[in-house]
Order: structure tokens, then sequence, then C-alpha cells
């Protein structure tokens, strides 16, 4: 595999982590208390998008090494 291919391979596998990692530690602004007037109760109070960033990318590193090692040991 070039190494075109191993980035668009990492950036498939971090994208499909990221929406994994996104329900994580999810609080709605009902459940916290704090609600902004005009917004869904629902909606989340905190993203906390910098950690789920970093942890997105902690998880797709050894899922990208095993695909890659896969593809290359085990070629189809």
């Amino acid at each position: 595999m070039n190494w075109t291919g191993a980035i668009a391979l990492y950036f498939i596998i971090w994208w499909l982590t990221l929406f994994a990692v996104l329900p994580i530690g999810v609080r709605s602004q009902e459940e916290a208390g704090d609600i902004v007037p005009g917004s869904e109760l629902g909606a989340p109070a905190s993203a906390r998008m910098g950690y789920k960033v970093v942890l997105t990318s902690l998880i797709s590193v050894p899922i990208f090494l095993l695909v890659w090692f896969g593809l290359a040991y085990f070629p189809w």
C-alpha cells in the first residue's frame, strides 16, 4: 500500500471511529440543568470535542495498524 492509500485508509477509520466516540459522555442541557433559552432540551450541554478528537485519534491508530498489517500480510 502506498502512502496516499494509507492516509486515505487512516482518514476513513478515524472518521468512522469519531462517529462511534461522539455519544460518549454526552449530557443533555436538561440533565445538566443548564438550559439555554431557545435551544432544544436534548442539545448537549458540553460537547467536549477536543477530548473526543484526541480519544478518536488514540483509538484509530491501533485499528489502522491492524488493518494495514492485515492487508500487508494477507492480501486479497
